[in-house]
């Protein structure tokens, strides 16, 4: 398929480009994820960006704020372009006032006219339709000449901001109209995937061989926001970059590990996709089992994109996924909130929601145990939950580890609780870690005390946000912090039995009984069940 449509040479391109200002070839550097100081001082040849989806909430909340700031630190080239590609018909002056008020509503940091003026010049816009290749015919033009007017170099990223089930068309229209070739005369070319990375092991699967077709695996960066926030990244710097946590950091001194991603937010007028989607798609599937992968992966060879991923890679494929009906029913709980009070104001219940069917069986939360059967996590339980319309929110790993085996000090008026190692993810980013200490006085009282840091406290710098740093990487060709496709079908294979299960529970005698937890609570009792019937407790947030 490769070698047929490759083998089509557009010829006309050799007397054009011979025109075109002279250019280095394309870089490929292996970019260390920990490059901390290095980061500023390594800036991405310049590229053309081609956002499909451009006039949707995505673009406008997160890519053009995240690439305005990224020209605003120095960290993409004046010639670095950008091409919003949708529906609607605009004019280029349009689309860039329109941009110009989402990045000053959206931007971490207030719009600095003179700057949007020197940055607005590179922005422009392309009106088609998603699935006709004459628009691609079109598109390809507009990159040649944007290419020799701009001297991006014939690099090309394609954003695809745009709803999943576009995703293959764009993708395939793109192989079409060979803008997916690099080499021979070419830049780079390089595409971005929002998740969710298909519904199911089998959707999934067939969207990898969609992209595969067109686009080599070097080629494509499946995006996981999370995975570009500053706690997530230096969770890497802090288990590998210290000599003190790494040889505890396994079986024989982890008594168990707790992750969980909580939000306050209900479905915030997503009830349509969220629908499809539930609490274990939405967000176990990618943002929690990436989480576990980090905690739980064995030291990488180096710090390159793929021998990072191979790690991360061996502990999705050790989770044992056997999720016979009794021990989902075990080990699994799902909820959904019913109405309530967040932040001392009523809200309705997930069925009352817009666009939800008012007999829904769709979970907005779920809470697992789930074990790693390998050599370093074996007997260890890590235990997941995530849900909407929590008491707050909240994203935080905890590593509890065992009490001491010999309780020297049983018998006080307090115990003292075991050690634990809190990585905070979101708000307040920052690691807290506690240890017992003697309280002063004469008498011998120990307590638990906390050893606490956090980012803002601690560095002056200003921490850029997920979408910045991932930008930035992808224009580097840097891939660390992107999921593979043999990844993303290894999180399918542990999530898809678990709703495979539940949806022949849902047609059967088992319907659930929802609602089960009421809004601006932690969720279902029988949560708090799963967890105290091995004799420990979800750490309050």
């Amino acid at each position: 398929m490769r070698s047929r449509r490759h083998s089509r040479e557009r010829r006309s391109d050799v007397a054009r480009r011979a025109a075109a200002p002279p250019r280095a070839p394309a870089a490929r550097p292996q970019i260390n994820p920990l490059r901390a100081g290095l980061r500023l001082e390594k800036v991405p040849e310049p590229a053309c960006v081609v956002v499909f989806g451009a006039t949707g909430d995505l673009t406008h909340r997160k890519i053009l704020p995240a690439l305005y700031n990224l020209r605003r630190v120095g960290l993409l080239p004046a010639e670095t372009t950008i091409l919003g590609f949708a529906r609607r018909p605009l004019t280029d002056e349009q689309f860039r006032a329109d941009l110009k008020e989402a990045v000053a509503r959206f931007s971490r940091v207030p719009l600095q006219d003179a700057l949007w003026a020197d940055f607005a010049a590179g922005i422009f816009y392309q009106q088609g339709e998603f699935h006709d290749p004459d628009a691609y015919r079109r598109l390809s033009q507009r990159l040649d000449e944007l290419s020799v007017a701009r001297g991006t170099r014939d690099n090309r990223l394609f954003y695809l901001a745009t709803p999943p089930s576009l995703g293959p068309t764009i993708i395939d229209q793109l192989g079409r109209a060979s803008l997916d070739v690099e080499g021979r005369g070419h830049g780079w070319a390089r595409i971005v995937i929002e998740k969710p990375f298909g519904q199911d092991l089998e959707s999934a699967r067939q969207l990898n061989r969609d992209v595969q077709r067109v686009f080599r695996e070097s080629q494509v960066y499946r995006i996981d926001h999370y995975l570009g926030k500053e706690t997530v990244r230096n969770l890497l710097v802090f288990r590998f970059g210290n000599g003190i946590f790494e040889p505890i950091w396994n079986r024989r001194y982890v008594d168990h590990v707790q992750i969980t991603v909580a939000e306050s937010l209900g479905v915030e007028g997503r009830g349509a996709f969220y629908e499809e989607a539930g609490a274990t798609r939405d967000i176990l599937q990618n943002h929690m089992l990436q989480l576990l992968s980090l905690v739980a992966m064995e030291p990488p060879i180096a710090f390159a994109a793929d021998d990072l991923r191979n790690e991360k890679l061996r502990v999705l494929r050790a989770i044992d996924c056997d999720w016979t009906a009794e021990r989902l029913a075990r080990d699994v709980v799902r909820g959904q909130y019913g109405p309530g009070w967040v932040g001392g104001k009523p809200v309705p219940g997930y069925r009352e929601e817009p666009e939800v069917a008012p007999d829904s069986t769709t979970e907005t939360f779920v809470a697992l145990k789930v074990e790693i059967n390998n050599w370093r996590w074996a007997d260890v339980p890590f235990y997941l939950r995530t849900g909407k319309r929590l008491a707050k929110t909240a994203t935080e790993i905890s590593v509890q580890f065992k009490q001491p085996p010999l309780a020297l000090f049983r018998g006080l008026q307090a115990e003292p609780e075991p050690n634990l190692l809190a990585l905070r993810i979101q708000p307040d980013e920052g690691i807290l870690l506690r240890f017992v200490a003697k309280v002063p006085g004469l008498g011998l009282d120990v307590r638990s005390v906390n050893m606490d840091f956090t980012y803002g406290s601690s560095f002056v710098s200003d921490a850029p946000e997920a979408y910045e740093t991932l930008l930035l990487d992808v224009l580097l060709g840097d891939a660390s912090l992107f999921t593979r496709a043999d990844e993303v079908e290894a999180a399918w294979a542990v999530v898809t039995p678990i709703n495979e299960v539940w949806e022949a529970w849902d047609r059967g005698a088992h319907r659930p009984e929802f609602p089960n937890y009421a809004a601006g609570t932690w969720g279902p009792e029988e949560a708090d069940h799963l967890i105290e019937r091995d004799g420990r407790r979800w750490r309050r947030l």
